[in-house]
């Protein structure tokens, strides 16, 4: 598997980054998880966005999924032709939420954002997205959410989403080869439960995980000391740990 970070930036795009987007890759199949505000632009550094496959959002907060309305006006009115339908995962509610966003259903001529997305609501459980055995759960944050696990030729990669610390997170990240997880929040500032992780939440959570690697991600630079953030998750986890940037490429 390939994983490209479009943006990492958390709750509001920052000057180097986008908000939340990751594609990840294999056997040419090309699936994006979240959408997050100023990724659309990012995106086309490294991929001709017609060639994404199939889309995860992992929960309805506008730094996770407010590209995909611009998206819909690159397929349908792309001059050669509306594109086909791609395969769109999401929380329940997810096709209300999107075409609220992108002008509502009395937009004249525009229903429905059905003819550019073809709607499927996530549930814990596992499915297949193309190459990827794909297992989602239910993570702590004020909104629906989902964690992800991909695995694909013996590896295996967790993305967190937005969570605070919870065990569905953990069996997600068990002994997955890279653990790519939110550390919003500094420890000693207040974070209340079942909102964010802190660094060293993080890298106790790949500890108690058994996680191969650990790459830090929706860090709200703003607000926050990404060498700080990356200290306190180094102190509670052995293995390797880095902060993602914007445009960083792993191959897993």
């Amino acid at each position: 598997m390939k994983l490209t970070v479009i943006g990492c930036a958390g709750s509001f795009p920052g000057p180097d980054s986008p908000c939340s987007a990751y594609l990840v890759q294999a056997e040419d199949y090309t699936l994006l998880l979240d959408f997050g505000s100023g990724s659309l632009g990012a995106l086309q550094r490294h991929i001709d966005p017609y060639r994404i496959d199939a889309i995860i959002l992992t929960h309805l907060h506008a730094d996770h999924i407010m590209d995909a309305c611009p998206y819909v006006v690159m397929r349908r009115y792309a001059p050669g032709g509306p594109l086909p339908q791609i395969p769109l995962y999401g929380p329940t509610g997810t096709e209300t939420r999107l075409a609220t966003a992108y002008g509502g259903a009395g937009e004249t001529g525009c229903p429905s954002l059905s003819d550019v997305y073809r709607f499927h609501t996530l549930t814990p459980g596992q499915l297949d997205i193309g190459p990827f055995h794909v297992t989602v759960d239910e993570v702590a944050h004020p909104v629906q959410t989902f964690g992800v696990r991909l695995e694909h030729g013996g590896r295996s990669l967790t993305y967190s989403s937005d969570t605070g610390t919870c065990e569905p997170l953990r069996r997600l990240a068990n002994h997955c080869d890279v653990f790519l997880c939110e550390a919003s929040y500094l420890e000693g500032r207040p974070n209340p439960p079942g909102v964010h992780l802190t660094g060293r939440e993080a890298g106790e959570t790949a500890t108690k995980a058994g996680a191969g690697r650990l790459l830090l991600t929706h860090l709200v630079r703003r607000w926050g000391d990404p060498e700080r953030t990356l200290a306190e998750a180094t102190a509670a986890y052995a293995g390797p740990v880095e902060l993602v940037e914007s445009g960083a490429v792993y191959h897993i």
